[in-house]
């Protein structure tokens, strides 16, 4: 690599270090002057930051960021964590929402088969797990929800298509012992029933959702408890 290139790399290192959250793609180009040096830098640090490092450069949903290696996490903990446990219809409605996406509230409830819970949408939101994707066109035009970076980055995910099968689901976390989501969720519908982001016909997505528009969603569901 040129001085050149190092010194670009050496910026794109700090920024992402820096960084209290994952930085996108669209930033890092923004420090770089073209697709090549973007290339030649990215490389560079994906391999300086290699499995051998106690530091990996991982990249999920088109972000980058710095993780502790796997290996090395234990010898890492000096504060006494505090686990908090998501309820059983959070960890159903969050299962549903990752194999369905995008998905309305009305057929993630005609998928358990019970209503949603006041508050389990919010606790989702709020955690940063998933996100409004657009409106369904149907009567009512209902907002539809799909996973977000968060969550892939959570589970350690580079894309929603690397979601686990059901055996896999409680090595990632999505269900703890004893839990099951197969009688709320048909089997065949596990293997990556992922609705296409481009089925225009069912969804509009460049519609922008507000913060209103989610409150009022809220609020339709606490009015239907």
């Amino acid at each position: 690599m040129d001085q050149t290139n190092l010194h670009y790399c050496r910026i794109i290192e700090a920024l992402i270090f820096a960084s209290p959250d994952s930085v996108t793609d669209k930033i890092i180009r923004q420090h770089l002057p073209d697709d090549a040096t973007y290339d030649a830098v990215m490389e560079q640090l994906l391999n300086r930051y290699s499995e051998n490092s106690g530091i990996n450069l991982i990249k999920f949903d088109g972000n980058w960021a710095m993780r502790t290696a796997v290996d090395v996490a234990e010898h890492l903990k000096t504060i006494r964590e505090s686990e908090k446990t998501l309820s059983r219809a959070a960890l159903e409605t969050l299962a549903i929402i990752a194999y369905h996406q995008p998905v309305t509230r009305a057929e993630i409830e005609e998928i358990r088969g019970v209503s949603i819970s006041k508050g389990t949408l919010d606790i989702l939101l709020e955690m940063g797990w998933v996100r409004p994707k657009g409106r369904r066109r149907t009567p009512g035009r209902p907002i539809t929800w799909a996973t977000s970076a968060g969550f892939l980055d959570h589970f350690g995910l580079s894309q929603i298509t690397d979601l686990p099968g059901l055996d896999e689901l409680k090595k990632t976390g999505l269900l703890t012992a004893g839990q099951t989501i197969s009688d709320v969720m048909r089997a065949d519908d596990l293997s990556h029933a992922v609705t296409d982001d481009n089925d225009e016909d069912q969804l509009e997505l460049d519609e922008l959702i507000t913060e209103d528009d989610i409150a009022i969603d809220m609020a339709d569901e606490a009015e239907d408890e």
